[in-house]
């Protein structure tokens, strides 16, 4: 048996994991518990957030994951208002809906409906 602390989305848990060539006999795991989570001060130095994968132009509108267009609702030179539905990507069989995070015009769509895109990857472009 070996003692692992594993943290999910922010909160820690203390584990005992089996290992498969432990002597027989060892005794057995207890229940998995959370773990007290240290909270960080003011003056503690903080992990970075990891960067997108890819990187987005500036006035890109970025995806929010990984996933497929399903569909692409605006056209270059359209104008759009802060708000308004710009595409639908899929993901694990649910659609999530991209809309425009300011006011502006289209200038590039980067995307085709059935595109394979990463998170952080540019999908249109906004002037």
């Amino acid at each position: 048996m070996k003692k692992l602390r594993v943290t999910v989305d922010g909160k820690a848990y203390d584990v005992t994991v089996e290992m498969l060539d432990a002597p027989a006999g060892a005794p057995a795991a207890p229940a998995v518990r959370p773990a007290s989570v240290a909270t960080a001060t003011a003056d503690a130095p903080s992990a970075p957030a990891p960067a997108p994968s890819v990187a987005a132009p500036a006035g890109a509108v970025p995806s929010p994951l990984a996933g497929k267009v399903v569909s692409i609702d605006v056209k270059p030179g359209q104008v759009v208002t802060e708000g308004q539905q710009l595409l639908t990507l899929e993901a694990m069989k649910m659609n999530t809906f991209v809309y425009a995070p300011r006011a502006g015009t289209v200038t590039t769509v980067h995307v085709n409906a059935g595109d394979a895109v990463e998170e952080g990857a540019a999908l249109l472009t906004l002037a």
